[in-house]
């Protein structure tokens, strides 16, 4: 301490308030990150509070976070209603399905506006990024009605006399997936063509120049290279595909997926509440009181994100190195 008070005459106070400077610094980030954490936490941990509440704690006023009669009542009665484990095999398949193809696509139009010629390059790119600006609900009517009467310049009417049907089946998302017009695949394919960009051409020389030709160099050089990017696009198309709305209700809502699961867990437990009271006592008309609505959704979302937070956990690495190599690739 002395040392150090000689040190701070000698520099006529400045290390003192450099150090001080410091310490302020400090305690101002690490009361920014806790309120950030807390902002982003803060709704999670009251879901997880208000899923093991009993139903004497959601009716008893003084507890408000902490329950006093903890319970998995609600986990087995949500998993009951939501058919969860089945529902959770057959979004894990479509996710995993759907995600596939749209990383495939997307690397393949990335990769030919990043490295090839073609008319009309730049307009066909404008095309890509305005997909990305334009919410798709401003396209869900054209969208429904082309996809309601499928048909490519008349050729499925010409040989079965009527259009295809594709509202409500997997083909039609599967077809959107393999086309690059997915979920958020504008922002795939801006990722990936700038990733692309980035990388040397003598790479691809090199391979031509060995024998390789242009497929041939894309497979065994470019994509080896582009590893973490793709993982990350990866990662982003499997999270948002889980919980998406938009596709899942227009192409996927009777298939009972995790996100229609979630959305409807509110109607069937309405209906289940109701027949239990009318075979108990009797009675029309009635309804769940809010508590225990709140209780079954907190703990319906709990289930249905459970998965996608295993899924970062076991990728957190990976998805982590992409995220850090594609910020200085970019």
């Amino acid at each position: 301490m002395t040392n150090y008070l000689k040190r701070n005459r000698a520099s006529e106070g400045y290390l003192l308030k450099r150090d001080f400077g410091r310490v302020v610094a400090g305690i101002f980030m690490v009361v920014l990150l806790f309120g950030l954490c807390f902002l982003i936490l803060q709704p999670l941990l009251h879901q997880f509070s208000t899923s093991i509440m009993s139903r004497e704690d959601l009716f008893d006023s003084t507890v408000i976070s902490v329950p006093r009669y903890p319970t998995l009542n609600n986990y087995r009665e949500a998993i009951m209603l939501m058919d969860y484990w089945w529902s959770l095999l057959r979004t894990i398949g479509i996710t995993f399905l759907v995600a596939i193809l749209q990383i495939i696509a997307c690397t393949l139009v990335a990769y030919g506006f990043a490295r090839f010629e073609f008319p009309l390059k730049r307009f066909w790119f404008a095309c890509v990024m305005l997909s990305i600006l334009v919410p798709p609900y401003v396209i869900m009517a054209p969208m429904f009605l082309n996809f309601l009467n499928f048909d490519i310049f008349g050729i499925f009417t010409f040989f079965t006399g009527s259009p295809i049907q594709l509202i409500q089946t997997l083909r039609g998302y599967l077809l959107l997936s393999a086309t690059a017009m997915g979920l958020r695949n504008g922002l795939y394919i801006f990722m990936l063509r700038q990733y692309f960009r980035n990388m040397p051409k003598e790479l691809e020389e090199s391979a031509w120049v060995d024998g390789c030709g242009k497929l041939r160099t894309f497979v065994q050089i470019m994509l080896p290279d582009a590893k973490p990017m793709l993982i990350s696009c990866f990662l982003f198309a499997f999270v948002w595909q889980w919980t998406d709305g938009f596709y899942t209700f227009m192409f996927l809502d009777n298939h009972g997926v995790m996100a229609s699961q979630m959305a409807g867990l509110g109607d069937v437990f309405n209906n289940h509440y109701v027949m239990q009271v009318i075979g108990a006592v009797g009675g029309h008309g009635l309804q769940p009181p809010i508590a225990l609505l709140e209780a079954m959704i907190s703990t319906g979302v709990l289930l249905g994100i459970a998965p996608v937070l295993l899924v970062y956990l076991v990728a957190q690495k990976g998805f982590v190195e992409s995220i850090g190599q594609s910020g200085i690739k970019m």
